[in-house]
């Protein structure tokens, strides 16, 4: 993030007490900030989609109650993107200690060293100002994580300068108490080694931390927050009980409810390289959907939101490979292109055991489907007579990965006076040939599906008849 506003020019621990500063804990300013943000009908989560009923209450709730928070949801469903937003409610500019390893307050030192220096210096004490970006500090889990990462450690090379083992000033801090006076977040929790949860439990009740042997009461001001897969916290690892108790809210999120929220989030995510039309971005969202409903699919493991995510760049760069190949003008995803993104997502899936080998058969299924839903809710109304008789007539209509927009619209077959194609094009706002192609396709996918005409599928290209 970039800071809206620069640093404030006050240097000194004097100058700050003059100014009237008013020195808050971590959970006061956030609980602060998300009330004066309630007040005053502003956001304090943008970017987040479908969780304004449901998850995002709770957590309000949760940090209004000061409660460190463990998120419990399946993979891609905004965990984290949720963790990385508690940052915003944090003041933008905050003072620390000059040259301070935990980024104390200026009123409120705790390490010897800190403490020392200000006894020494004053209202001289110099002081810095830390933006709200460097008061996040996340982790992931992972099974080779040790107690010195989270907690920290004695520094043989402080003990090799000549200070004694008992010093407090040779232990070098782990992530959780550098993030003192901010949010520490640890990703997927569970991959813990229950040795290192342990290490946790007088961090987050006690507020202190225990290195070797040497306790030292650090009165560490951190709020606490984790993320963990539902299966992986019942099964293949867990958060261990003592530590489980000290989260004061745990959260289960959700993949969106909503068709609109899906969309929104594969638009919000999505880096396109060329233009995909709405009605293929919908396209994408209810075969994602359709994928968390269905029987063949794990759904313990579930269908991330990266999912269509990935279909979408993935038909975005066929639209750009096709255009660049053969020199279009605009480039502009259709129909054809989702075969493609068919092809490169199926790892992303997990299939029920008993699927085994009909794994593109399922998903070949499910897009259809969601192609036909979009499809009559596109074109609800329109009258395809015409265009069904023409191609009944003989006419065969041609289209491919490589089969460039104007191609595609110069073998349309003639429908006299009516204004079929232009109707078809109004409904999806199609104005150049891309869009134009795109939208036409649509239509003849949709009478493919329901079995108004016929179509051969080989070598790159489709053809309706």
């Amino acid at each position: 993030m970039t800071s809206a506003t620069s640093a404030p020019s006050l240097s000194t621990v004097g100058q700050l007490r003059e100014s009237g500063h008013v020195h808050k804990t971590l959970r006061a300013e956030l609980r602060d900030n998300l009330l004066a943000a309630l007040r005053d009908g502003r956001d304090p989560w943008p970017g987040l989609h479908g969780f304004e009923d449901t998850v995002i209450p709770q957590v309000e709730r949760a940090l209004i109650a000061g409660h460190d928070i463990v998120l419990l949801g399946e993979r891609g469903q905004g965990k984290t993107r949720l963790l990385r937003t508690l940052v915003g409610l944090l003041d933008e500019w905050t003072p620390v200690i000059a040259g301070s390893e935990l980024g104390e307050h200026p009123f409120e030192p705790i390490v010897h060293a800190s403490v020392r220096r200000a006894a020494e210096l004053g209202d001289d004490l110099p002081i810095e100002w830390r933006h709200r970006d460097e008061r996040y500090a996340e982790k992931l889990a992972t099974p080779d994580t040790s107690v010195a990462d989270l907690i920290g450690d004695v520094d043989p090379m402080k003990v090799a300068e000549g200070r004694s083992l008992g010093d407090p000033e040779t232990i070098h801090f782990g992530l959780i108490p550098r993030s003192h006076r901010g949010i520490v977040a640890i990703n997927e929790l569970p991959d813990l080694a229950e040795r290192i949860q342990v290490a946790m439990l007088n961090v987050m009740e006690e507020r202190d931390i225990q290195i070797r042997g040497y306790v030292l009461r650090l009165p560490l001001d951190v709020l606490v927050v984790a993320s963990a897969n539902p299966e992986d916290y019942t099964n293949r690892g867990r958060i261990i009980t003592p530590l489980k108790d000290r989260f004061g809210a745990e959260i289960r999120t959700h993949y969106p409810t909503e068709l609109e929220d899906e969309v929104a989030v594969i638009r919000q995510e999505a880096e396109l390289t060329a233009e995909v039309p709405d009605h293929l971005i919908e396209i994408l969202a209810r075969f994602t959907r359709n994928l968390r409903e269905s029987s063949s699919v794990d759904q313990r493991s579930g269908v991330s939101a990266r999912f269509a995510i990935a279909g979408a760049e993935t038909i975005a760069a066929a639209a750009i490979h096709r255009a660049t190949v053969q020199g279009e003008d605009h480039a502009v995803a259709r129909i054809v292109d989702l075969e493609t993104a068919v092809d490169v997502l199926g790892g992303k899936i997990e299939f029920e055991s008993g699927e085994e080998g009909r794994e593109l058969d399922v998903l070949n299924h499910l897009l259809r489907t969601a192609t036909a839903e979009t499809v009559r809710g596109t074109f609800r109304g329109l009258d395809f007579s015409l265009l069904v008789e023409a191609i009944e007539n003989g006419t065969m209509v041609t289209t491919g990965e490589q089969v460039t927009a104007r191609d595609f619209l110069t073998g349309l077959p003639p429908l006299g006076e009516s204004e079929l194609y232009d109707d078809i094009c109004a409904r999806v706002g199609a104005t150049n040939d891309g869009q134009r192609a795109g939208a036409i396709e649509l239509a003849l996918e949709g009478l493919y599906l329901a079995r108004k005409i016929s179509k051969e599928s080989g070598r790159g290209e489709t053809i309706y008849g």
